[in-house]
This record gives structure tokens, sequence and C-alpha cells, in this order.
């Protein structure tokens, strides 16, 4: 047969079986008008592409998978056996990516590849906008809660049956944190974010979850709100979601904090207080533990002066660890770390010249610079008294130890950054 007969045969061919890039994208228009949903539109693009394909957001999580076997999807997933992956792009905002991993050796053509890319791209964009604007909103809500810019009660029930969580049947704030170990991408607080929330929905429907994020802080903080009304249950919660986070991001640090159930929508505000008051004490302790604010200690008394009025826990830091603080960094001396030990050794000056392998008499002086800084004698009951509420109103208001986290017997070292 002629070259130009046989290239036209060819062509009638494809006309006929509705082979062409534009009768491929017919079925995948179909599917998007029909309002089917992304899976379905999946595997129409996959059937149009004749390839498998995996529609990813831009926060890592798997929306769609059209794969030949489980086998073909996990190799697709993991970007294997000759898999591309291409950005989905609607007005220039990256909403996802889209893995593509062709069954033929002819490849995938390249036009008709932007054109699938571009409606899935639509098609994501479509499918989590509500989503987003409901994350808005809890995240808008819980923010405005950790901050006490909601207290009124009527105006947290409103807010809370927009999301719907009935407050007056009980609800208890988690907080996890977690922090870098190395660097790692740009996108990291998004896969927190993500692995919390996805444990946090199979523990409750209603449950929602938030993102925090502090300035000048190098952790990242999802608060979770749960509707309880057994303490069994939050603690389950908020260990599940460690274990899950020590799982799935091996690069990070985790500490996992839980306050108490409150059933009054105004008490909201301090309960997302003391989750984050129990988050800094059980991380004085280690990466990976977990702490309920019932078990921080005598860190208990200090919550309703952060709540309530942290400017006088600002003139109870400057009036007795401040000075210290300031004339460590100036000298770069550690007489906050040596008050801190010879409380911790009972004000035991030979146990605290141990722990600190020093001589006592260079505990003796340091201490004697300690009352000429501050006023207060480290010898008297009332001097160690007002040195350690000083230590602990430090850590409460988070202000940085020049010698790191401190560690008390029975309350353990916490910080609570930007925090008031």
């Amino acid at each position: 047969m002629p070259k130009a007969t046989e290239s036209a045969a060819k062509k009638s061919k494809v006309t006929e079986t509705g082979s062409s890039p534009l009768s491929k994208l017919d079925a995948i228009s179909t599917a998007v008008e029909a309002g089917t949903g992304l899976t379905a539109v999946t595997r129409a693009a996959a059937a149009a592409l004749e390839s498998s394909l995996a529609v990813i957001d831009s926060r890592s999580a798997v929306l769609a998978v059209a794969a030949a076997s489980p086998e073909d999807e996990r190799r697709l997933l993991a970007g294997e056996g000759g898999t591309a992956t291409h950005e989905l792009r609607v007005a220039e905002k990256v909403v996802g990516t889209l893995r593509v991993r062709a069954r033929s050796a002819d490849g995938v053509d390249a036009v008709t590849l932007r054109m699938v890319a571009t409606l899935i791209g639509l098609e994501v964009e479509r499918t989590l906008a509500p989503e987003r604007a409901d994350q808005k909103v809890a995240s808008g809500f819980i923010g405005d809660l950790i901050n006490g810019v909601t207290k009124d009660a009527n105006d947290v029930i409103a807010r809370a049956e927009e999301l719907g969580i009935e407050v007056e049947r009980g609800c208890a704030f988690i907080l996890a944190r977690a922090t870098p170990r190395k660097a790692v991408g740009d996108d990291w607080r998004a896969r927190l974010l993500l692995v919390v929330e996805r444990v946090a929905r199979s523990l409750h429907p209603r449950v929602v979850t938030a993102q925090v994020e502090r300035p000048g802080s190098q952790a990242g903080e999802v608060y979770v709100l749960l509707p309880s009304s057994e303490p069994e249950s939050v603690a389950k919660a908020a260990n599940t979601i460690r274990e899950e986070l020590e799982a799935t991001l091996g690069e990070f640090n985790f500490t996992v904090g839980h306050g108490r159930i409150t059933n009054e929508p105004a008490d909201l505000f301090r309960a997302g207080q003391e989750a984050l008051l129990a988050v800094n004490v059980a991380e004085a302790n280690g990466a990976g533990n977990m702490l309920s604010f019932e078990d921080t200690g005598a860190y208990r008394l200090l919550l309703p002066a952060l709540c309530d009025d942290p400017n006088e826990l600002r003139r109870f830091y400057a009036e007795t660890i401040e000075p210290l603080v300031n004339y460590d960094d100036q000298y770069e001396t550690n007489l906050v770390h040596t008050v801190d030990t010879f409380l911790a050794a009972d004000g035991n000056v030979a146990g605290t010249a141990q722990r600190l392998f020093t001589h006592r008499h260079t505990i003796r002086y340091r201490l004697e610079r300690v009352k000429d800084l501050t006023g207060l004698d480290c010898s008297s009951t009332d001097g160690r008294e007002r040195l350690s509420l000083g230590l602990k109103s430090m850590r409460v208001l988070g202000i940085a130890n020049p010698g790191g986290p401190a560690y008390e017997p029975g309350v353990e070292g916490g910080r609570i950054p930007g925090a008031g």
C-alpha cells in the first residue's frame, strides 16, 4: 500500500475508533460535567492516556489512583518503573501533582497529557475548595481560642456549631508539636497537619484540627479539638496521634500533650492553654513524650496567671531571674543553671557541686553573685521559693534559658514559646 494511502487509512481508523486527543478527552469531560468525583475523572483520564495515574494534592495526600494492579499502584506511588511526575496548575497556582506511568512502549502523547492535567487540576481545585474553606474556618476558630480572642460563651457556641461541635457535651484540646532533627523540605508543616488530621478523623468524625505557627518558633504545632466526655478517650487519642507521628515522620522529634475535658464554652480558652502547658512540661523530658495537664505538677498553679494576667508573671520574672539571664548572656556564665541545679539538689551546696562537677567554693561564689544581682538569698527558704517561682515563670512565658531547659524534681522543665 502506498505511504499516502496507508497514512490516510490510519487517520480514518483513529477517527472511527474515537482515539484522537479530542475524543479521548470526551469521556473525561463527561465525568467532570456529571460531577461523579475525582476518582471517576482519574479513571477516565487513565483510559484516555493508556496509563496508570495517581493524583496527589499539595500536602502530599493521595486523592485518587487508577492502576492496573496493586503492584502497579505501589510502583506508581513509589515513583518507580518509568513513573513521571507533572505539576497540576490552576491560574499559576500548584494544586497538586499527577504521577503517570505509561502502560505501552509508545509512551504518552504530550498534547493529550497537558489537556488531561489541566482538567484534573481543575477537578482537584473544585474538590478541595470546600475542605479548604472548612479548614480556614477551623483554623480561625482555634487560633482565636488559643490567643484569647474568643472567650464569650455565646460566640464560642455559635462558632463551634458551624463546625458541627456541641461544646456543652464535652471537649478537650490535644496539642502535637514537632521539631525537625535535620534539614527538611518547606512543606513539612503541611505534612504534620495532614498526619494529625488523618489520625484525628479516624478517631472521631467531628474532630477539628488546626495548625498554629508562633513567630520565630522552629517547631510546628497542630491543635486538635476533640469532642469527648471521657478522659480515657482523650488520653487514648493523644497517644494514638503520637504513635502515628513517630511511625510516619521519622525525621522529627514529637511531644504531645492534652488538657482536661470541659463542657463550659467559656473555658475552651483555658483548655487550650492546658494542652500547651502539658506539651512544654513533657518536652523537657525528651522527644517522644506525652503528658496530660493533670500531671504537670506545680506548673498547674501558674496557669491562672498565664490565662488571666501574664503581665504579673513577667513582672515576677523580671524581679527574680531576668538579672541572672542578662548576666549569663553578657559574661557567658551559668548562674541560671547553677540556681536550677541548686534547687534540684534541695539547696545542698555539696550536692550541687557534685552535679556540676565544680568545687563547692565556686558554687558558693556563684550563689553570692546571685544574691548581689537579685537581692535573693539562696540560703533562705523565701529566697529559694522566689527563685523557683521565677524559673517557672520564665518557662511559662517562653523565655529561653541560656543553658537550655531547666529540670526540677516533680515538675520538670517546660517552656511555652511565645505564650502570653
